[in-house]
């Protein structure tokens, strides 16, 4: 991440920043699941795992994810794309982008984001997402300062480490760290957000914005007196994967029983291919 110089004469005026997070805040799904259809479309992943997928992108549009949810995400993604090419991924989500993230982007995110743009405020992403995917959103949204999860790379492949886990109260030292290159006045800038496990980004800032709060977000904004917004255009939705690429049963239960006999059945494919 590479902060914009000021000019000298301008070096001692404080600044207003505006801080996202980015999955159900700035767009209806989640940044991390969204692609799986076109991984597995390219390779990448097998039907077992795109239907993986799009099972925990569907429980979290749901029911959201607490922290320890997520770690236990960040470790399952990030040792599903070691040995992945990073320009093959960032080629596959810039080809197919339009047609993924784009529609999910909530018009009321990109009228704010506006708003702030228009009002000389500085807009940053700050999101769990790897990098990798969260540029390209930022890019499409004409927003160039993102703070996100960084993954280690090796060779133009990932290797499955994580450098940089941007969650939690992580986000916040982000913030007081940009702040102080910044010269942002924190007390009047603004941070935006669905998740309770983003409550200490939202503290560090003086106009705390829950947006599409989760219930344990939506009851800390109402006991400390916060913002909370709702954003429905477009209305969150989520995909399975259509009948063409994966048969599976109606309801949770047999979607989960299609994922584990899936998983069986490639583990099977490939023993007896490579036996």
């Amino acid at each position: 991440m590479t902060a914009r110089s000021s000019a000298p004469e301008q070096a001692s005026t404080h600044r207003v920043a505006a801080f996202f997070d980015l999955d159900k805040t700035i767009i209806a799904t989640s940044s991390a699941f969204a692609f799986g259809r076109e991984f597995m479309q390219n390779g990448l992943i097998t039907p077992a795992e795109a239907l993986q997928m799009s099972l925990a992108k569907a429980t979290y549009m749901v029911a959201g994810q607490s922290s320890e949810q997520m770690n236990v995400t960040r470790d399952q993604l990030a040792s599903m794309v070691a040995g992945w090419s990073v320009q093959q991924v960032k080629d596959i989500a810039r080809e197919t982008m339009h047609n993924v993230v784009t529609p999910a982007i909530y018009a009321e995110a990109r009228e704010l984001i506006t708003f702030h743009q228009n009002a000389g405020h500085d807009v940053i992403i700050i999101s769990a997402s790897a990098s990798q995917l969260v540029e390209l959103i930022a890019e499409e949204l004409g927003i160039d300062k993102v703070v996100s999860t960084e993954l280690e790379v090796a060779d133009g492949h990932f290797t499955g480490e994580i450098l940089f886990f941007c969650k939690g109260d992580a986000k916040a030292e982000a913030i007081a760290k940009l702040a102080a290159d910044n010269n942002y006045d924190l007390p009047i800038s603004y941070a935006y957000s669905d998740s309770a496990t983003d409550i200490p980004m939202l503290q560090a800032v003086g106009n705390p914005v829950a947006v599409n709060p989760d219930r344990a977000m939506k009851k800390h904004a109402l006991e400390n007196g916060w913002d909370i917004r709702t954003f429905k255009d477009p209305v969150p939705l989520f995909q399975m994967p259509s009948s063409k690429e994966i048969s599976i049963g109606a309801g949770v239960l047999a979607a989960v029983t299609a994922v584990t006999f899936g998983g069986w059945w490639w583990s099977q494919r490939n023993r007896r291919g490579t036996a």
